[in-house]
């Protein structure tokens, strides 16, 4: 019984410190960027899709807002005239993975291959090299930043999200960014079905988002943007 109780706290203990205690490594992530200018950063998680994308794009484009796509790398692969859309209008493409898959669930050698994979990917795609990684749901683990590092990539989580695992109602999802949107603020948003019907949701959402902030006097730039020094 004490041995089955030891290897069991051991494992509790090293579980732990391969995927909570990267949670604290605060100094290497990106919540939000300076507070100091009416400047923010909306992000889409977990794209391309093909039927969405291109409908957040044209909103995009018609009030001249930048924003960043962390795209799924075989996701991209499977559009990549989607992908060079993206950027050829003037948006960040950043990396969210190959697969989409936890990082709670991958070691050493599965963490570099999402991360490593997609870059070349969308760098393939682009001629721009990725420079900023989301994690999917935000889930770190402890080999993390060596590879990012590797791939002088950042670790870019958000300071507004309206939506997570559990879906909300189109008003509700745009009065949270009205009502927690700051200078500064990355705010997380979902253009392809991570949760059930996000897309869908955003694009009812989204034209009248851009509309309230632009009016509110925020300029709508991409995460790299946001990031540099003034």
């Amino acid at each position: 019984m004490r041995l089955r109780t030891a290897v069991a706290l051991g494992a509790a203990a090293g579980w732990i410190g391969w995927a909570w205690l990267p949670h604290l490594a605060t100094p290497w992530l990106a919540r939000r960027g300076p507070g100091d200018r009416n400047r923010l950063a909306l992000t889409f998680d977990d794209g391309p899709d093909p039927d969405w994308t291109p409908t957040v794009l044209d909103l995009l484009r018609a009030r001249r807002a930048r924003a960043t796509f962390f795209l799924v790398g075989e996701r991209a692969a499977r559009a990549p005239d989607l992908v060079r859309r993206i950027a050829g209008e003037g948006h960040e493409v950043a990396n969210h993975s190959w697969s989409h898959r936890s990082l709670w669930l991958c070691g050493p050698r599965a963490t570099e291959a999402e991360v490593g994979r997609a870059h070349e990917s969308l760098a393939a795609f682009t001629g721009v090299e990725p420079r900023h990684f989301r994690p999917p749901w935000g889930m770190l683990n402890a080999s993390l930043f060596p590879v990012l590092r590797h791939w002088r990539e950042r670790c870019v989580l958000w300071s507004v999200q309206p939506e997570g695992l559990r879906p909300v109602d189109t008003d509700v999802l745009l009065g949270h960014v009205l009502t927690h949107a700051h200078p500064g603020a990355i705010v997380n948003l979902h253009d392809a079905e991570g949760t059930r019907g996000a897309p869908e949701r955003l694009c009812a959402a989204l034209p009248r988002m851009l509309e309230r902030l632009t009016e509110t006097g925020y300029e709508l730039v991409t995460v790299g943007e946001l990031l540099q020094p003034a």
